[in-house]
């Protein structure tokens, strides 16, 4: 018969995780403190064979429409990230089930012909990657918004007014939402593979990280720039938060990748503007940024 007194107090260590996690999510001071913290994590009894690795993610990390896409149900490339990390690194298993429109629900629910992404973590998985949250905050309807709000007032900040509008930064919010949501997807990983590396890998600077503009190739407002740019740090800022918290380690690819963003010219930018140049979808990272990124993986490994 299960004991009852270590069932509550199971619920009691869970209700004090969930409020201690709020609690740095809400306070800037304490974010800030911890933005530059990361937790040691010792190189493990797999350091020096092959190990069993697990991709889990969004389109960020599937890589749609860059050469060469190998499922078209989740729109993943074999030149993303995980797919760069596996070829050079000792690996004996790589199992990448990231896919384009996942949110948090996926690493439970299938999408299509991909099933729970969880489901492709075991006991024996070494190393797990994740790369998930744009989608719980609504990161495609965000960008449409901004665009069709711009041509309102362009030299002005109309998407960040229209966020604002009920007195409080809607955006901001949903990040902070969304925290409960990752922290739960590594918990459940940590219960899949109790001995497993788990990275959460964070999103690229995808807009000029000096505040600039470049209307119209980017249709945003001109002081809408800073107010998105700013809205993906404190994205990433909550997933380092979450990683902290959460027994994992984060890996940082917005500073790897800015002076690359979609407002560069074509040869140097590794993420696309709403109208690509180069295979990939828009607002989405290249082949270059793929590299980029698997780069930060690589380093943090």
């Amino acid at each position: 018969m299960m004991n009852h007194h270590v069932v509550r107090g199971d619920a009691t260590r869970r209700r004090r995780h969930a409020s201690a996690l709020g609690a740095a999510l809400g306070c800037g001071v304490l974010l800030l403190g911890v933005a530059s913290a990361s937790p040691a994590v010792a190189s493990g009894p797999h350091s020096h064979r092959g190990v069993d690795y697990v991709a889990l993610g969004d389109s960020y990390t599937s890589g749609p429409l860059i050469p060469r896409q190998v499922d078209a149900n989740c729109a993943r490339s074999d030149q993303n990230y995980p797919s760069l990390v596996s070829t050079r690194r000792p690996t004996r298993t790589f199992t990448d089930v990231s896919c384009a429109g996942a949110t948090t629900d996926h690493m439970w629910k299938a999408q299509g012909t991909n099933g729970p992404q969880l489901n492709a973590v075991e006991r024996s998985t070494d190393l797990v990657t994740v790369q998930i949250g744009g989608n719980d905050i609504g990161f495609s309807s965000i960008i449409g918004t901004c665009a069709t709000l711009s041509s309102k007032d362009p030299s002005g900040n109309p998407c960040q007014q229209y966020y604002n509008s009920s007195g409080f930064d809607q955006l901001t919010r949903k990040i902070i939402e969304t925290a409960p949501k990752i922290a739960r997807v590594l918990r459940a990983v940590h219960d899949r593979a109790p001995h497993a590396r788990v990275l959460v890998v964070g999103y690229p600077d995808l807009l000029p990280d000096d505040g600039s503009g470049c209307y119209p190739s980017v249709p945003f407002a001109a002081k809408d720039f800073a107010y998105l740019r700013d809205v993906g740090k404190r994205l990433n800022l909550m997933m380092r938060t979450v990683a902290l918290f959460s027994r994992a380690e984060y890996v940082d690819t917005y500073k790897p990748t800015v002076g690359h963003d979609m407002c560069k010219a074509p040869a140097d930018r590794w993420i696309e503007p709403l109208q690509p140049a180069s295979p990939a979808a828009p607002a989405h990272p290249n082949a270059k940024g793929e590299a980029a990124m698997a780069g930060a993986v690589l380093r943090r490994l």
